[in-house]
């Protein structure tokens, strides 16, 4: 049957569409897709050109590592491709559940609950423990959530309070535990049901790290839940990689943490919630995106079980990660770089505007680096960035080959 490509009915909303991509593109804020060839790692082939990695969470080199792509094919010739259900029903294997359980021994809690990605868990989180009575009457509940949270705490607070109208939220300045603090002896009065402190671990676009010592103390002395996302951290942050809780000492006392399968730890896909059994067990009976999304293919659990063992036995790739990332921090600022300072291998490399970050990046593709420019809204305006991310997978002759692009690239563009 032929299909009518009659779209008159709707011209003024596709010249309206038009008209707003080419606005992004003059104004350099469009965001093109630049596909790799091959396998993701710390050199890449782009249009048959080897250039160096440097826009990826691929922060241990897993996801092209042999022993993490062993054991997903073993997944996948032991459990299958998929199971085409979600878990209650027909859709959990031993291998979940000993995903699960690997997560939790590894980040100090007690149950952990897998998700398709981490953004569905954040998501799910909120919608579930704001959105059930247990009981209460004329009860209110109130999130609050650092001004620089991702965007997936961002919705899912904003859903939950679309769904659940008895939810407040106050968005605090970027780790100012003083303004929390004095929120929360503000609303002590209102008697609300459950106080949740919401956070990422590291920032994504700053790659700081959020007070959670002073957070902890704050959510103890007000009986509020400090919730954190440690999606940028987990594999990347502390002594044996445990994340930000194991870099400011306070591993195994946060509350409920949210992560990530699909960046240190493989890079392919998945996301957990993990902390009191009784939260994680609630959610497994109260949460939509897990009760009605098909659950976590078998390889990529397979993957991601092999991944935590690695790090279990052998903190080698954690302790080049930290390396690399003092290296590059150290050189890009004595080539006369702007960055934020910090100690994460995300390093956002400040240019101020988007278009001098789009022409930076495309000069520095010319010179065989990948990297990525990252403007408003995904940062501030006049805060444009390129927004490097170093890896274990890098070796100090690629993070050189890197720098000196950064340095005739910065020259000819009039950044340095």
């Amino acid at each position: 049957m032929a299909v009518s490509t009659d779209t008159t009915h709707l011209a003024d909303l596709y010249s309206a569409l038009g008209k707003e991509l080419d606005r992004a593109k003059d104004e350099k804020t469009y965001k093109y897709e630049v596909p790799l060839d091959g396998h993701q790692g710390g050199v890449v082939t782009v249009g048959g050109k080897k250039v160096v990695m440097l826009a990826s969470n691929n922060y241990l080199g897993l996801a092209n590592h042999p022993a993490i792509v062993a054991a997903a094919r073993k997944g996948l010739d032991e459990y299958g491709f998929g199971l085409a259900s979600v878990r209650f029903i027909c859709g959990t294997q031993p291998l979940h559940r000993e995903l699960e359980e690997k997560i939790a021994g590894f980040l100090g809690t007690e149950d952990t609950i897998l998700f398709t990605s981490c953004w569905a868990a954040n998501e799910g989180f909120f919608n579930a423990m704001l959105g059930t009575d247990l009981g209460y009457r004329d009860y209110r509940d109130i999130i609050y959530s650092d001004q620089l949270n991702h965007a997936s705490i961002i919705d899912g607070v904003r859903l939950a309070r679309i769904a659940v109208k008895t939810t407040d939220a106050r968005a605090y300045k970027h780790n100012n535990v003083t303004q929390l603090s004095s929120w929360l002896d503000e609303d002590r009065e209102k008697n609300y049901r459950f106080k949740i402190i919401a956070t990422d671990g590291v920032f994504s676009m700053e790659g700081d790290t959020a007070p959670l010592p002073e957070l902890l103390e704050v959510a103890h002395k007000h009986n509020a839940m400090l919730f954190v996302d440690e999606s940028h951290s987990t594999g990347v942050l502390g002594k044996t990689g445990r994340g930000t809780p194991e870099e400011l000492g306070v591993h195994g006392k946060i509350d409920v943490i949210s992560g990530t399968l699909g960046k240190a730890l493989g890079g392919a896909a998945g996301g957990f919630v993990t902390g009191r059994r009784s939260v994680v067990d609630f959610l497994r009976q109260k949460c939509r995106p897990y009760t009605f999304s098909n659950t976590l293919p078998p390889f990529i659990a397979s993957a991601a079980l092999a991944a935590i063992d690695l790090l279990e036995r052998d903190n080698s790739l954690v302790e080049k990660l930290h390396f690399n990332t003092a290296y590059f921090r150290k050189q890009i600022v004595s080539l006369g770089f702007k960055i934020l300072e910090g100690v994460h291998p995300i390093v956002p490399v400040m240019l101020g505007e988007a278009p001098v970050a789009m022409d930076m990046s495309k000069e520095l593709l010319e010179l065989g680096v990948y990297v990525r420019g990252l403007w408003y809204p995904v940062v501030p305006k006049g805060e444009a960035r390129l927004r490097v991310q170093i890896s274990a997978a890098h070796s100090t002759e690629d993070l050189d080959r890197a720098l000196d692009a950064f340095e005739k690239a910065g020259k000819k563009l009039n950044v340095i």
